[in-house]
């Protein structure tokens, strides 16, 4: 009877997180060969690739996706027999950045199972923007945090949680006048969104006028369905109600939720946290879908440059 070997899921799970072979040895304390050779002896076992090696493919067969999952629980089980047999419990305290959108998802869910497994650690979370959870955790002032980045800036020991994509938005009552500066929502200095819109994007038409600044995202979107302006909002918070901005707006690069620690976080305690918040699969990944929002070239739609008359032509945003 076939046996799945621990360190082989283990491999498996770390090549889908860290997202490729090279990055998974690293993360595992493996060399490359090492990882290689216990996938291609888990494939001979089960008589089935399990990644699809050829180039421009997803890295998962459909057999390899079947078995992170199962993979993903046996090694949750795993981990909670060791735990629940060991004699020297964890301990200790966790300083944890998060970014205010997973406050209510995922993160909270996590940190529940974490805190029930190990009662004797402390959590002391902080709730910020993503880049100033970055720059905490490169201070040291931090052990771990959750956060967006743009996915080209993803660092080798970054763990991904979730991918989405960033795109401008706006309400369908809003009429543009490209002939105009644009009305635009931006989150506060520290948000990476604005600054890549407003320094690093082309500027459409005649360019932005700041006419709102907001550090929450349930602000942003309240004042984006009531026509106030143009905003960048990432694919999970785009639903029913708000207008994807095709050209002439720059499209906007790709982007990753990941966990990251800092440079000297590498104890016991940060190591379980960080297990347990890559070995959840339940994020939340509401990406726009064909009845959440219209895909909306700002130049081409009725009611004058950039208006929001609507349009029965109008091409649905396609799922992702």
């Amino acid at each position: 009877m076939t046996k799945l070997d621990i360190g082989a899921l283990q491999a498996l799970c770390a090549i889908h997180d860290h997202g490729g072979v090279s990055r998974a040895a690293a993360a595992l304390a493996l060399s490359q060969p090492a990882v290689s050779h216990k996938i291609r002896r888990l494939e001979a076992a089960l008589g089935c690739a399990l990644l699809d090696r050829r180039p421009g493919r997803p890295r998962f067969t459909p057999e390899g996706e079947k078995l992170l999952s199962y993979g993903r629980r046996i090694l949750a089980l795993h981990d909670e027999a060791l735990h629940a047999l060991s004699t020297e419990p964890l301990s200790g305290r966790i300083r944890l950045g998060v970014t205010e959108d997973m406050t209510s998802g995922g993160v909270s869910r996590v940190l529940g199972r974490f805190t029930r497994l190990y009662p004797a650690v402390a959590v002391q979370i902080s709730v910020a923007q993503s880049r100033v959870i970055a720059q905490r955790l490169s201070r040291g002032e931090l052990d771990a945090g959750v956060f967006q980045i743009f996915a080209t800036d993803r660092q080798p020991g970054d763990v991904t949680l979730i991918e989405d994509s960033l795109h401008w938005v706006k309400s369908p009552d809003l009429v543009l006048d490209m002939a105009r500066p644009i009305p635009l929502l931006v989150f506060d200095d520290d948000c990476f969104y604005r600054d890549w819109g407003l320094h690093r994007a082309a500027q459409p038409g005649m360019g932005f006028r700041i006419v709102m600044e907001c550090a929450s995202i349930a602000g942003m979107t309240s004042a984006l369905r009531a026509g106030l302006g143009v905003s960048l909002l990432n694919g999970r918070h785009v639903g029913a109600g708000l207008d994807i901005l095709a050209a002439p707006f720059p499209p906007p690069p790709e982007l990753a939720y990941v966990i990251r620690t800092g440079p000297k976080a590498r104890c016991a305690t940060v190591r379980a946290l960080i297990k347990i918040v890559a070995g959840e699969r339940d994020w939340p990944s509401e990406q726009p879908g064909r009845d959440a929002a219209r895909l909306t070239p700002a130049s081409a739609r009725p009611g004058g440059p950039g208006g929001s008359a609507p349009d029965p032509q109008a091409a649905s945003y396609p799922e992702t």
